[in-house]
């Protein structure tokens, strides 16, 4: 595969994922307000492992939105304006609230499955996580203005949307999901009212959406075609959370690792979404052939991202050490080899997701960008998590 190298693209690629990937050391802020407000983490079974659901599904929601947004950019369905803008335009953004309500219903149902197996808790804690889950979502919509604004720009200024926008995207997504998630929980041990009431606006305007947009064709076969990967996402993403837990008893308080956590799976994820929106996009202009063995005419922009993937995660091995004020040579030639370790393992499998699902889903004439960034994101989450968890057994 590498003789399909050319490196004008790869050092294009990899600038380009690199200016990317370092919006993912945001996610050492959302890791690190983890970190820091682990009382509140530990004050129900069910808070940590929903807490990896939280950034999953708000990433799988950004990552539908955005691959959907730069393609209709790129073929010239959707224009870079907010005002005066197609149909289309409006369309998926009621689209993406209806969705947002019913990804929080699935997702905190699984919740309650995994709860009851494996977390110690009961029936009863149902509607607790359902309110924390929708409010937070709610709260959450405001990036989709973030999503448009960045698209827009990027397009405007001529870069590479399928290598810029969602890698931006989920870092953002995952600060302040973060934030909005602690924020709920602080409301709900206080006032559980509150928080009902902020859910209630995500239900009003998600029925309004879905009764005013019932008869629209398109409207319809999104909601079908990505309904049906976020269920699938919603039993995905509480697998991660059940795997974040066996690393919370793994690590025993070990802020380090809670707060490169987020970051690790930014990172992931945004590797599987240039491998698989950059497949997409070339997919959509006929340059490259809906076949597994084309595989070597994406090696540019794989090799590209990984290459961009490996620098960020040595550098988030010496800034979470040194935000914990344990940076030392030992801790830091101990720490990088857990992260590269978890790299080599998390890389080389999305790759071949992400690249997968382009292909079978193209093959199958459904729309690859309501399938890629959601499966290859919900899996990430829960592909890093895992290796994470192998390279601690092996290394730490």
């Amino acid at each position: 595969m590498t003789h399909a190298i050319n490196s004008k693209a790869f050092n294009r690629t990899f600038r380009e994922a690199l200016i990317a990937y370092s919006f993912d050391v945001g996610g050492i802020l959302a890791g690190f307000i983890v970190a820091s407000q682990l009382n509140i983490f530990e004050r129900s079974p069910w808070v940590i492992a929903v807490y990896p659901a939280i950034l999953s599904a708000r990433g799988v929601i950004s990552g539908l939105f955005c691959g959907r947004l730069s393609t209709a950019l790129h073929i010239g369905t959707i224009y870079p304006k907010f005002f005066g803008n197609t149909k289309s335009f409006y369309k998926l953004f009621e689209t993406i609230v209806v969705i947002t309500l019913g990804t929080s219903v699935a997702m905190s149902s699984f919740s309650m499955g995994f709860g009851s197996l494996f977390w110690g808790i009961t029936f009863a804690d149902f509607p607790d996580i359902l309110m924390v889950v929708v409010a937070t979502m709610t709260l959450g919509l405001s990036l989709s203005l973030v999503t448009i604004t960045i698209a827009f720009l990027t397009f405007k200024k001529g870069l590479d949307l399928d290598v810029i926008v969602y890698p931006i995207m989920s870092t953002v997504a995952d600060i302040v999901i973060t934030i909005c998630y602690v924020l709920t929980l602080s409301m709900f041990f206080l006032s559980r009212y509150s928080v009902f009431f902020v859910g209630l606006v995500l239900v009003v305007l998600a029925l309004y959406f879905l009764f005013q947009n019932i008869h629209e064709e398109e409207f319809i076969r999104t909601m079908k075609e990505s309904f049906v990967t976020l269920i699938l996402v919603s039993f995905i993403v509480n697998i991660t959370g059940t795997i974040l837990r066996r690393i919370n008893v793994v690590v025993q308080g070990r802020r380090e690792v809670y707060t490169v956590y987020p970051a690790l799976i930014d990172t992931v994820g945004d590797v599987g979404s240039v491998v698989g929106s950059t497949a997409t996009t070339k997919l959509a202009l006929g340059l490259l052939k809906p076949s597994f063995s084309d595989l070597r005419n994406h090696a540019t922009q794989i090799f590209g991202a990984w290459a961009a993937s490996i620098t960020m995660f040595v550098f988030f091995s010496a800034l979470s050490l040194s935000i914990n004020s344990i940076l030392t040579p030992f801790t830091f030639l101990v720490f990088t080899s857990i992260l590269l370790t978890s790299n080599v393992i998390a890389i080389t499998a999305m790759v071949l997701i992400s690249y997968a699902v382009s292909i079978l889903t193209f093959q199958k004439g459904l729309d690859p960008d309501n399938f890629v960034i959601p499966i290859e994101s919900s899996l990430a989450d829960g592909v890093t998590s895992v290796a994470l968890l192998v390279a601690l057994f092996l290394i730490g």
